[in-house]
């Protein structure tokens, strides 16, 4: 890589080089001339010649800040800003006088000169503010009791004539609402008027008292002494950092060796960049991957396992009492440690390779003000989510892939604690239907799709005619039948489903009385048929609801301007509800029609709850499962009642799988999602 002849600042403008060492190299690669030393070129000794008189005469001038009376202000900050500024204008004269010298003593110059004029702004402020301050302070001790006895008394005499006053106006306010000359609404404002009038003027009477219009004087020039100092050191510290963005850097290398040298160690390349503060932060990152994620995933420090190598031993041939289950969970999370780790490592790679390619540029490395600056705006978000990323990690990544991991093994009632991999077999057991846990599949797989269509459907369906009913201007009583159909929500569902699944029993309310009516004989929970039909019903009762709230909202937030045109256009009922409504309604509710699918295909608790997934059909479900369950359920009772972990673990991928590929293309062909 070779130099180039021009450098860049922060802000994209071009400048011309000022080291002249790199100027002749430069000459030299074009010419074909040989390389000027750079021991020996003239331009270094005059560098070097600088940097020697400037550490003199910042030595003498520090010796002379000790010395100046000033040095001992009673504020430690404004010791700091007044050593700043005088160290500023001893060196300010050296710095114009070599500013063309280079790119650096240029912005040392800049520096100085705006610390030199800034700073004592800032002193001024604050000193007058303190004296300002001590008067006050000052004025409040000399109040006699005399002074503050007496303007009590002529507050309270004020206070009396501003009461009549009040009462006056009030009483005759009052007058005239009694004889009809202003409205209820008008006596009522005017009323808040007065008396908020009265409460103002009482407030403004009470700082006559000296003593509390002293105080309050204090604690606002307390405020604005604290205040002040941090927004104007706030702008001077914009101002330097403007003054750094607009000032490029002349360095003598063209390659990022610096981020090559330092990759296998995070922080110290941002170190090496001049970012010290950066780079603790990092180190702290070197820490967990040399202390933490390494050891353990080499298996020191688990509480079973051997990390990543017992992910693939899973146990065998170890102790009786070890688990494979522990050792796959333990080698998971070395995995998710060395996952951090490399993280880590790559981003502090690239971030040390950014900015040292940068600074070839002339692009000077962000100062600790300028790093802050960016996380507070463009870093902000990375801040606040990186928290939360770390937990979903443990508590939703590890656990997912635990359950992808199990369905590769043959965890079974007989393989509990020491288990093997066998690859793709209970997924070829569950497409093929066969074995005991794996021959009722399809029967449930078809259901659920039964089961999630009529039911989400009909929650729709209902919730969407009934809140078109109810919003009809020609329906009396809107918040009583607000309310009833609003009750399925707000009463906690199980306790519906366990309701009406008594009801529903032999014997129950509702199945005698439709006996009754129709002259026929019910076995609801009995019945396979009756059975999915009672399930599809209750959650469309339950469900409409929610789609009723949604609908609703929708519905009043439609201009009537529309109807009111379509009805001049000559448009009926029905054309305006299929032509104006329910487009409506859908571009708003789409993708909460859409998590009605994807949470029935998933809803345990009514399955569960109405008839525990039967009645039970053995000779084609086998005994792990009933003709109502879905496959949720079915895998609560392969998991939890009969102990078949991986074909339960495959089929909750295959779920998985569906939801996500149902989810994306609804969400994707969904209007909102196009518009937004």
């Amino acid at each position: 890589m070779k130099y180039n002849k021009y450098l860049y600042d922060e802000l994209g403008e071009k400048h011309p080089r000022k080291n002249q060492y790199i100027i002749d190299l430069i000459k030299a690669e074009e010419s074909g001339e040989s390389k000027p030393d750079a021991k020996s070129h003239p331009y270094k000794d005059k560098l070097k010649a600088y940097e020697n008189k400037k550490k003199d005469l910042l030595a003498k001038a520090k010796i002379a800040y000790e010395a100046d009376p000033n040095s001992k202000l009673d504020k430690k900050y404004l010791s700091k800003l007044y050593y700043r500024k005088f160290m500023a204008d001893a060196m300010v004269d050296f710095y114009y006088q070599n500013k063309d010298l280079s790119y650096d003593s240029l912005l040392d110059y800049k520096l100085a000169k705006l610390e030199s004029e800034g700073i004592p702004k800032i002193i001024e402020n604050d000193l007058d503010l303190k004296a300002k301050l001590e008067s006050a302070s000052n004025r409040i001790q000399k109040l006699s009791d005399k002074e503050i006895t007496d303007s009590k008394k002529l507050i309270e005499e004020d206070k009396k004539v501003l009461e009549e006053r009040y009462k006056a106006d009030l009483k005759s306010l009052e007058e005239s609402f009694k004889e009809g000359k202003i409205s209820k609404k008008a006596f009522k404002s005017e009323k808040d008027q007065l008396k908020q009038k009265f409460k103002d003027q009482n407030k403004r009477i009470e700082y006559r008292n000296p003593e509390l219009s002293l105080k309050e004087e204090i604690e606002s020039i307390k405020y604005k002494i604290e205040k002040d100092y941090k927004r104007e050191v706030k702008i001077l510290e914009g101002d330097l950092a403007e003054a750094r963005r607009r000032t490029p850097v002349e360095v003598e290398k063209t390659s990022a060796y610096r981020s090559l040298l330092s990759a296998p160690l995070p922080g110290l390349g941002q170190i090496l960049n001049g970012q010290w503060q950066k780079g603790l932060i990092f180190f702290l990152g070197t820490l967990f991957i040399y202390l933490i994620a390494i050891p353990y995933a080499l298996g020191f420090g688990n509480y079973q396992g051997e990390g990543i190598a017992g992910l693939v031993s899973l146990a065998q041939g170890g102790a009786r009492l070890d688990r494979s289950i522990l050792f796959m969970i333990e080698g998971i999370l070395a995995l998710v440690f060395v996952s951090l780790a490399a993280f880590i490592l790559i981003a502090s790679f690239k971030d040390v390779r950014k900015i040292e390619k940068k600074e070839i540029l002339g692009i000077r490395p962000n100062n600790f003000f300028e790093t802050k600056k960016f996380i507070g705006s463009d870093g902000f978000p990375f801040l606040i989510t990186a928290p939360a990323l770390v937990v979903i990690i443990f508590i939703v990544i590890v656990p997912i892939l635990t359950a992808i991991l199990i369905s590769f093994t043959n965890m079974d009632p007989q393989n509990q604690n020491k288990f093997t991999w066998i690859g793709l077999e209970n997924y070829l057991t569950i497409a093929k239907g066969q074995g005991i846990a794996g021959q009722a599949f399809w029967h449930i797989f078809g259901w659920t799709i039964m089961w999630t269509i009529g039911a989400s459907s009909l929650a729709i369906i209902l919730g969407f005619v009934f809140a078109l009913i109810v919003n009809n201007e020609r329906i009396r009583g809107k918040k009583f039948f607000r309310t009833v159909y609003l009750l399925p929500w707000a009463i906690p569902a199980f306790i519906t489903i366990m309701f009406f699944s008594i009801m529903t029993s032999r014997g129950g309310i509702i199945a005698d009385t439709i006996g009754s009516i129709f002259n026929v004989s019910l076995d609801i929970k009995n019945n396979t048929v009756q059975t999915r039909t009672a399930l599809i019903l209750l959650q469309g009762w339950l469900g409409h609801s929610y789609i009723f709230l949604l609908t609703t909202g929708v519905l009043q937030a439609i201009p009537k301007d529309l109807y009111e045109a379509a009805s001049i256009d000559g448009a009926t009922g029905i054309q305006r509800t299929f032509k104006i409504t329910i487009p409506l309604v859908l571009f708003q509710i789409a993708p909460m029609l859409i998590n009605q699918y994807t949470f029935n295909f998933n809803n345990f608790s009514i399955i569960y709850l109405y008839n525990q997934g039967g009645p039970f059909n053995p000779e084609i479900y086998g005994n792990l499962a009933g003709s109502s369950d879905i496959l949720i359920s079915y895998i609560y009772k392969l998991t939890m009642e009969s102990q078949y972990q991986a074909i339960g673990a495959a089929i909750t991928v295959f779920i998985s799988i569906i939801l996500i590929i149902i989810s994306y293309f609804g969400y994707k062909n969904s209007s909102a999602f196009k518009e937004y």
